[in-house]
Formats: structure tokens, sequence, C-alpha cells
């Protein structure tokens, strides 16, 4: 067992000029050695400004076998006996480009290597995306995984990591979006129950003499193309246990224990990666195929109503869909509390002893939607996860052996068509799996109702915000009334490829949140189902068709 481990996180500017973002990578590397730390993470594309005229400019001035700026890494490593993660442009013997992360151990070697799976925008002009998973390595210090920027903006790369066995993610970063520090790389950490080490840039992301007129182009504040920073350490619980500033040179060090990543478990027992279903996520593996329905309606008046008395008063003001926490209330009462209106309530009951969700409209129950997922109960820590016996010089290690076996359940997720657009239910432990959300995506689902009981803050913190952001789902939550509760609205304010209608916030990936608190009975919100067509986050980056499909076996098998 590797015990406590001490790493950092260290953020730098990186311009066009190799060897002074070299200077800065050694800086912040020495800095961290200082520090006592056993491993640093470095920022994605560290040996130059990710702007180039061409595919064959990107390739010129990527990194090679044995030159100076990998060479001096290595012996950065060597002389702080110090692990270094670090992501770079790198050119390939066959003449391509990756966007290339590497791992050096404390001998200057390289321990691990994968390119990027997912890559953003321009990037696809000038890199090749990565062909194949990324290894997951067995060190003295625990099993790590690496991964970019991008990619932990969606689920997959980071979820086949944590499931092949991982216990420490290290995220490489090149965004000026907000939401990456408070959203996007903690989630990644709670939910797989990993820690996550993440470094970002600062400083300009494109050519200070041409930041004015991009910035202008975009209709921006130019300091908002400026990497975020906020370079972060996150324990499996989603906790940032260190956090650098929003700007500046900075490394911060925390001490882990990475065989915390181990425990899969909730406070109830579930173990979240025994309990999924893999049978049941084969649509995440099959090519893409666009969004085939036509946009929802622009707006919907939805609630959250947790005493079905108040269901009526809700839909007379306006509320065309109201969600209701599990058990919420007899069908037939919830009916009548339709009467002569075109509104739906969704809840859940128990039948034939699997909790089903329920869509009642003024006629009684309309719809319904099994659970998929059971509760394994206290099956205690994952047997192949776990098993961190024989742990010495870095090695690849592959899939844990199966766990448990969930209850059976439902077979899949089952849509409504409604006047507005379409609906799925995602009620209890369903709500808890990334891959259930996906699935509702690349149904064209506009909205999700989600019934849910949370165990854990980071559920309704971080966990079901990103399900609305990384598949652009609207979802209305509704939880017991001593837990807070959320309606969660995809916005038009959407990336950088379009013009916002509100001031640009820096977050590019986030729904507009409106709170229920806890001990309020009901509350409610506009959602915009229209707005779940629009899934390009950024030019040829769509969310969910972007995904990488060819490599999620460790999800779907």
């Amino acid at each position: 067992m590797p015990g406590s481990v001490r790493v950092a996180a260290a953020q730098i500017e990186a311009g066009q000029d190799v060897a002074e973002n070299l200077a800065a990578c050694l800086r912040v590397i020495d800095a961290a050695a200082g520090q006592r730390a056993q491993l640093v993470v470095l920022p994605e594309f560290c040996n130059h400004l990710s702007w180039y005229a061409s595919r064959t400019q990107a390739h010129e001035r990527a990194t090679r076998p044995g030159d100076e700026f990998l060479t001096a890494i290595a012996e950065r490593a060597r002389r702080h006996g110090i692990w270094i993660k670090i992501n770079l442009t790198h050119a390939h013997p066959d003449g391509t480009t990756g966007g290339t992360n590497f791992l050096f151990d404390p001998a200057g070697e390289v321990a691990g290597t994968c390119d990027k799976q997912t890559l953003m925008g321009a990037e696809n002009d000038f890199l090749e995306p990565g062909a194949t998973v990324g290894p997951v390595l067995r060190t003295p210090l625990g099993r790590i995984g690496m991964y970019a920027c991008m990619e932990g903006v969606i689920n997959e790369v980071a979820r086949g990591l944590a499931l092949r066995g991982a216990q420490v993610l290290l995220n490489s970063l090149n965004s000026f979006a907000l939401d990456e520090a408070d959203l996007h790389i903690p989630v990644r950490a709670a939910e797989n129950k990993v820690w996550v080490v993440a470094a970002n840039k600062v400083g300009p992301l494109l050519p200070r003499d041409e930041l004015p007129a991009i910035a202008e182009r975009l209709g921006v504040p130019p300091e908002w193309l400026h990497g975020a920073g906020e370079s972060q350490i996150v324990a499996p619980d989603g906790t940032v246990v260190a956090k650098a500033p929003r700007t500046g040179e900075a490394v911060v060090v925390a001490d882990i224990d990475p065989t915390l990543a181990d425990d899969k478990r909730r406070p109830d027992g579930t173990d979240i990666f025994a309990t999924r279903r893999p049978e049941l996520y084969g649509p995440i593996g099959e090519p893409p195929a666009g969004r085939r329905r036509p946009p929802g309606a622009p707006v919907l008046r939805s609630a959250v109503v947790r005493d079905p008395a108040l269901v009526r008063d809700a839909v007379d003001k306006g509320a065309q869909l109201v969600v209701m926490p599990e058990s919420a209330g007899d069908p037939a009462l919830l009916a009548a509390a339709l009467d002569g209106t075109d509104a739906h309530v969704v809840t859940t009951a128990l039948e034939d002893g699997i909790p089903t969700g329920l869509l009642i409209s003024r006629d009684g129950i309309v719809a319904r939607q099994p659970r998929l997922h059971g509760r394994s109960g206290d099956v205690g820590r994952s047997s192949g996860i776990g098993a961190a016996s024989g742990i010495g010089a870095a090695s690849e290690i592959g899939t844990p052996s199966e766990i448990g076996t969930p209850s059976a359940s439902g077979a899949e997720i089952v849509p409504i068509d409604l006047e507005w657009g379409r609906l799925a239910i995602i009620a209890g432990d369903d709500a808890l799996y990334p891959e259930t959300f996906r699935l509702a995506a690349l149904l064209d689902t506009d909205v999700v109702a989600v019934p849910y009981d949370a165990q854990e803050d980071w559920e309704l913190a971080l966990g079901l915000p990103e399900r609305a952001a990384e598949n652009r789902l609207n979802l209305v939550v509704a939880t017991p009334i001593d837990q807070p509760a959320a309606i969660l609205a995809m916005t038009p304010d959407f990336t950088l490829w379009t013009r916002w209608e509100g001031p640009f916030t820096g977050r590019i990936s986030t729904p507009v949140r409106t709170d229920i608190p806890a001990g309020e009975a009901s509350g409610a919100a506009e959602v915009g189902p229209a707005q779940a067509a629009n899934r390009l986050v950024s030019r040829n980056t769509d969310l969910v068709d972007g995904r990488p499909w060819r490599l999620v076996d460790a999800l779907t098998r």
C-alpha cells in the first residue's frame, strides 16, 4: 500500500516561445520538489501556445523523443526523484501530431503516455485524436491514469480509467472556462470516488498581439481568454483539498491516501461500480448518429412540489411539468389534481417489487419507467479495484473483476413525447450513474424528471449539474423536503461560437440553477427544451457525438 503521498498541481503561462515555456515548467517542478512533492502535474500544451497557422506548423513545433524539451523534463525528474505528468503537442513517427500526456518516473524514464481522445475546437485542425485508451499504471504511489482538458468535460475518459482501476487521475488543462474548477474537475473525482490532480494554464491562451481582435470578434472581454487557473487537488468525495489562485504561476500541494479510492460505497452500502449495468450501456459505444428529433419548445414552465396538496396550485400558476420526490403520493389523487389541465406529474411507486417512475396526467398513469439499477447493499471493497499488491515499477493493469450482481430492474430508458418535447424519467439511484443520462441524451431527450433521495453532498452540488451540462439536458430534481432540490435549465448562452444574450460569464457548459431550499415545499422555474438540441461546445466539438465512442469498452462490457 502506498500510504500517504504528497502530490502537487502546478499552473503556468505558456506562449509561443518554447524556451520560455520550458523555463516555466522547470521552475514549477523545482517549486513542487521544494515542497517535498512526490508527484507534480503540469498543464496541457506546455511546450507551445495552442495556436498554429497550419497542421504542418503544429507538427514542426511539437516535441520529439530526445529533444531538448523532453530531455530537460526527464533530467528534472531524475534530479528531484519526482514523478512528473505533463501534456505536450508531440510529433509521432507516422507524421501525425498528438496532444500527448507523458508520465516521467523518478529515474527520468517515460513510465507511460497517451494521446488526448476528445479534441476541442481548433485542436481538430492540427491534432489527431488518440486511437487507444490511456494506460492505468501501477506505481509506488498508487494506480495512476491520465487525461486532458476536454476529456474531463464529458465523463467517458475519466470513467473508463476509474473502472480499469485507477486511484489517482491526472488532468492537464488549457482552459479559460471558470466551470472547470467549480464543476467539471471535481465531479470526476466524486462520481468515480477517485483522487483528481488537475493543473490549468494562466495567462493568454491566444497570441498576445492578436488577443484584442479575437476577443472583439467573439464579443467577449480579452481577459476572459486567459487560462482560468485554480489548479486543484480533489478527494474521492468531491472535496477540493487544495486550490491555486485564479491568476498567476503557482504550485499547490496536498497529502493524499490513494487507497481511499478503493472504496466505492455510498453511505447506505451500495457499491456504485458493482451496481452498474454495462449490458444496458451499449449505445454509448455505437457510432454517432446526430440528433434526429427537431428541437422542443423554447420554454417549459416546470415545478418541484413536495406536498401533494400543492400540485394543483403549481399547475394553476402555469407549471406544465411537476416533479415530486419518490413515492410522493397516490397516483389517482395526483391525477385528480390535474383535472381539466394538460399538465403532467412525475413521481415513483413500487410495482412488482421494482421502484418505477410514473408519468401521470389527468387520465391517470400514462407512462412507466422501471428503475434500471439495483442496490447491492454493503458488498465491501471492490475486489478487483482494491487489490494493490505487487506494486513496484510502473506497469499497466487491466479491467477489475466483477464485484457483485445488482438486483434485476428495468431494461431500457423509455422516453415520452409530449407537446413541448421529449421527457425521460431517471429516478432514484439511476441518477447516480453518468451512463444513464448519456443514454437519455442519445435518445434525443429534452427534459429529465429526477425524483431523487441524495446521500452525499456531491450528488446535488456536482453530480446532477454535470449530468445536465455534459449532455445538454434540462433536469427537474425533486428530493425529500429535508434536502435541497433544484431545477437545472439549459440556456442559449453556450460556447463562444454564438453571441450571448446576456453578459459572458466565463462558464461555457453550466446549467442555470434554480434552488429549492430544504424545508420549502415547492419551487418553480422555466427550462428550455429547445436548447437540448444545441450540443456544440466549440467548433467541431459536440458534447454527445464527440464522446470517444470507439474507446468505451470499460463502460460497456
